[in-house]
């Protein structure tokens, strides 16, 4: 028997989420079952591979700590991830159990929606634990709490041993309705594959610049040249510019669509703009033009845009803050 633990937790030393997985697995190893845990705060740029180590699984725990509200960022992006690339087959015969512990209010609300999450999926249910923890040391410090843990993890044993039968339940005619919604129906082989695809950022950015490469291509191709103003945003940031006596600074603009980047030169009171190749500046930013006309039209700032993931950028993260000082819109 083999029982993969996924803990949504951040790790923090005093979660108590922690001292009843570890208790659990301590008991589950005493029966010779053979435990796997998956620490999702450490695989968080992989999170959308992990519906793969569900495979070999007869049994798994999915614990988390409900430290403010709900289950928790990680633990909801690993059951988004089971519900587009999981193997909805082998799900179907493996049993859950849930263990939600929690330093404020919302320990029931968080093991029930992990216990309506799986069954939607298609996944058996198991008897699960929860409760309000303050500390860690209440846990350690409590025989009758340590002996609860241990026969939840024995009963998921004999429930998992034994294959127990479960009633059906109405959350799975809400799967059935939902998936209609489907536009592709892909081989549990084909939706791996696309996980592994859609974990790996560099193949992601690489995919995007290709697509708009090729929509660029076929413009040409039908005779419809892309429109660009040569001399678009130059007046918007000369007539917005705010000089900062003293400040030496430059900024290159790579925008999408246009054949060559906007390379901004500030010197004191002065500041010049121009379309041209081959210089280099203080820091360079990658931002597509529909983003930049929000920029100057006044509804979007600079500092949005990068906290948005709209802009990237690499350079003197110091002259970026400075960017929505120096040219005001709106």
């Amino acid at each position: 028997m083999k029982i993969n633990i996924y803990y949504g937790g951040r790790g923090l030393i005093d979660d108590p989420t922690l001292y009843v997985i570890n208790k659990m697995q301590a008991v589950l190893e005493e029966l010779h079952v053979t435990v796997e845990q998956f620490n999702l705060h450490e695989l968080k740029n992989t999170i959308t591979t992990l519906p793969q180590t569900l495979k070999n699984a007869d049994g798994v725990i999915f614990a988390t700590t409900v430290e403010w509200y709900g289950i928790g960022g990680y633990m909801q992006q690993f059951l988004d991830a089971c519900w587009l690339y999981g193997d909805k087959d082998k799900i179907s015969k493996i049993y859950m159990c849930p263990v939600v512990m929690a330093t404020t209010y919302g320990e029931r609300e968080g093991k029930l929606n992990l216990a309506n999450a799986w069954e939607i999926l298609g996944g058996l249910p198991c008897s699960g634990i929860c409760g309000y923890i303050e500390d860690a040391s209440m846990l350690e410090n409590n025989d009758d709490y340590t002996r609860l843990i241990e026969k939840k993890a024995e009963n998921m044993y004999r429930t998992i041993n034994q294959k127990v039968a479960s009633l059906p339940a109405s959350n799975q005619a809400v799967k059935q309705k939902v998936y209609l919604t489907k536009n592709i129906d892909l081989t549990p082989q084909e939706s791996e594959q696309l996980s592994k695809y859609a974990s790996d950022d560099a193949y992601v950015q690489k995919q995007k610049e290709d697509i708009t490469e090729l929509a660029s291509m076929f413009r040409d191709m039908m005779g419809v040249p892309e429109k660009e103003e040569p001399d678009e945003f130059i007046k918007d940031f000369t007539e917005a510019f705010h000089p900062e006596a003293g400040l030496e600074t430059s900024y290159l603009f790579v925008i999408s669509g246009k054949n060559k980047p906007l390379f901004i030169k500030i010197e004191g009171m002065e500041c010049k703009c121009e379309y041209k190749d081959g210089e280099k500046a203080s820091v360079e930013l990658n931002i597509q033009a529909d983003k930049l006309r929000d920029i100057v039209k006044g509804d979007m700032t600079f500092q949005r845009a990068f906290m948005a993931g709209d802009m990237k950028m690499k350079g003197d993260f110091k002259a970026l803050r400075n960017l929505d000082t120096l040219f005001v819109f709106g």
